[in-house]
């Protein structure tokens, strides 16, 4: 779609969107919109497939969709985002509904963008509809919890990964790439259960420490500085070097094709939790895998998000909404269950987790094609 946008200086930018649609056998689809300056239409589509399979894994009546705006919202002004914003809703109108297509948050969004979502087309239809869209501020039907889920899964399930390597949680070293809300909750969350964070790095630069990082006082001092670069009593890393650090466990939670065919041969990590989508290129995945590397793929690993979302819409047709120990309390028993599903696929058939769990989610929806048959 053209999104033409009124920017601040009198000048109208007409900006290019899109918004996928891949699969709807099993309910409505779902799926993040990114505002962000390479977005292409095949990228959209990818990860549009993407979705449908996460959304099985973790038995989600959901299909997948994904939507994004060529764009660079660091550069855009609070008006101009939300003129564009507000536009962009308009002209997929038609394709998106509580009942139809689910948008939420992704990179370069965030609650706010799905605020807006909501008031425009909730101004269409007459009255509010919390339902359109997920990850919305609390005030306007969002859901507790929500900003956290990504890395609270990710804590989930590598108690089971860690559990089912003989090894406990507990005592662990690891390294974050990424410190947002999925590294950075992640990384908090492990600290607190006793692990040893001994490197994190963000967009600004990475620090380490062997002896393992306040992750409290971390974060009051990217609160203060804007990012995790320059924390006292730690020896700075570059942005490569990160992941090659000494640890058991590495979660890559930033952008993708991070760990590539030119560094796989150096990750010291014997499990690799992956946060962010597509962190692993598909070399760097057959080296990890023939050194005996357990890679828990993005798309079991990060159905955090989507888990809860499918909270929050549940909530907003409802209108009723649940504590968030409810809510923290299901989401463990749905990543529980999945991890394990797919563990039980993967030593089952003698591979690895992710062909396990696209081989899980694929079958799901596969067996609802076939349940529900050919129409006429």
């Amino acid at each position: 779609v053209s999104i033409p946008t009124q920017m601040d200086d009198g000048r109208t930018e007409v900006f290019i969107g899109y918004r996928v649609h891949h699969n709807t056998v099993l309910g409505p689809t779902k799926g993040g919109v990114r505002f962000h300056p390479e977005v292409t239409l095949d990228e959209v589509t990818a990860l549009a497939m993407l979705m449908s399979w996460k959304c099985a894994i973790v038995g989600l009546p959901y299909g997948g969709a994904k939507g994004g705006v060529r764009c660079d919202p660091s550069r855009m002004s609070a008006r101009e985002l939300e003129h564009m914003t507000r536009r962009y809703t308009s002209e997929i109108m038609l394709v998106i509904g509580p009942d139809l297509d689910i948008p939420a948050p992704d990179l370069g969004t965030n609650e706010q963008t799905m605020a807006w979502m909501m008031d425009t087309y909730s101004m269409t239809q007459g009255r509010t509809v919390p339902g359109v869209v997920t990850g919305k501020p609390i005030l306007v039907g969002g859901s507790a919890g929500r900003r956290e889920a990504t890395g609270r899964g990710i804590v989930y399930v590598l108690y089971q990964a860690t559990r089912r390597l003989g090894h406990e949680l507990k005592g662990r070293r690891i390294v974050v790439q990424g410190f947002g809300n999925v590294g950075g909750v992640a990384a908090r969350l492990l600290w607190r259960e006793g692990c040893l964070i001994v490197g994190v790095g963000d967009a600004g630069g990475g620090v380490y420490s062997s002896r393992g990082l306040d992750i409290r006082q971390l974060e009051a001092h990217v609160a203060e500085s804007g990012s995790v670069a320059g924390f006292p009593g730690t020896d700075a890393v570059k942005g490569a070097e990160l992941l090659e650090l000494p640890c058991d466990i590495l979660i890559p939670a930033a952008l993708g094709s991070q760990i590539r065919g030119d560094n796989a041969d150096r990750i010291k990590a014997s499990i690799v939790a992956e946060g962010a989508n597509g962190p692993t290129t598909p070399e760097a995945d057959a080296i990890l895998r023939d050194r005996g590397v357990t890679v828990i793929p993005d798309i079991l690993c990060n159905a955090g998000g989507v888990v809860v979302s499918y909270f929050e819409w549940v909530q907003g047709l409802q209108f009723y909404f649940w504590r968030e120990s409810e809510i923290t309390t299901r989401l463990q028993e749905v990543m529980t269950r999945a991890f394990n599903r797919v563990w039980a696929i993967a030593q089952k058939d003698g591979t690895d987790l992710r062909t396990a769990a696209l081989m899980h989610g694929v079958r799901r929806v596969a067996d609802a094609f076939r349940l529900r048959g050919l129409y006429p």
